[in-house]
């Protein structure tokens, strides 16, 4: 599943999932776009792919400001190349029940989960168009089938998953690929802040009881991106640990 000498822009890779799939493209050749609003984490994770001897760079990026987005791409094609592959990864998640959240709260996680990804995915397939192939993963979550207390997060990722199958139809004549990720619980270390209690009850609900590892994620990425997926485009991808198909809330 080579994707060596490839480009490819990973938002939201400073850490958690989106760094193992940078790391993971990087251990295959690919050279890779550590974008992040977190500039310093971005330069730091782009270093530590340099020093085990990949290719990477670390660039600044609020996904949800379109200048902001469209300097991204700018930078990225003139330090490396053309961009081959996007894997729209940048998110939050406000965790509010319908009485609760505010309107910040909804429009910022709107803004960053699916306008960026309309926006990074517009500045990406502009280019990939032209030469008629591309590859575009975007990161859902298995939310967007629904959760208590995640109104905004589930509706901004469904809007993930539709935007998903939309583009897939658009960009088909083009030989461009969208897809999408829909990862579970993944043992990240915004995951490991909750309390205990809150871990426990997670992980009742699993059908499999267990975490799953962000590299599981960045494989599942790598298949998406290699010549072997070329025939598949506008599906979702489970990486939940079977939560997908069924979860019992804890108590």
């Amino acid at each position: 599943m080579s994707i060596s000498g490839q480009v490819a822009v990973i938002t939201g890779a400073a850490s958690g999932i989106g760094n193992a799939i940078a790391e993971e493209f990087a251990s295959c050749g690919a050279k890779v776009v550590i974008a992040d609003l977190a500039r310093d984490k971005a330069d730091e994770a782009a270093e530590r792919i340099r020093s085990a001897g990949g290719t990477a760079v670390g660039l600044p990026v609020d996904v949800a400001d379109r200048e902001a987005v469209e300097k991204l791409f700018a930078r990225a094609e003139a330090e490396l190349g053309p961009v081959d592959i996007l894997v729209n990864n940048a998110g939050i998640s406000i965790d509010r029940g319908v009485r609760r959240i505010t309107d910040d709260e909804w429009n910022r996680t709107v803004a960053i989960n699916q306008t960026g990804v309309f926006l990074c995915s517009q500045a990406a397939v502009t280019s990939m168009t032209k030469r008629r192939r591309g590859r575009v993963i975007n990161v859902a979550s298995r939310a967007w089938l629904g959760w208590f207390g995640q109104l905004a997060y589930a509706s901004s990722k469904g809007g993930t998953v539709s935007a998903t199958r939309s583009l897939a139809i658009e960009m088909a004549k083009y030989g461009i690929t969208v897809n999408c990720l829909a990862p579970g619980l993944i043992d990240t270390p915004l995951l490991r802040r909750e309390p205990p209690e809150v871990m426990e009850r997670l992980l009742q609900a699993q059908p499999m009881g267990t975490l799953g590892d962000a590299r599981d994620v960045a494989w599942a990425a790598r298949f998406f991106a290699s010549p072997e997926a070329q025939s598949i485009t506008g599906q979702v991808l489970y990486v939940c640990g079977g939560k997908s198909l069924f979860a019992q809330p804890a108590g």
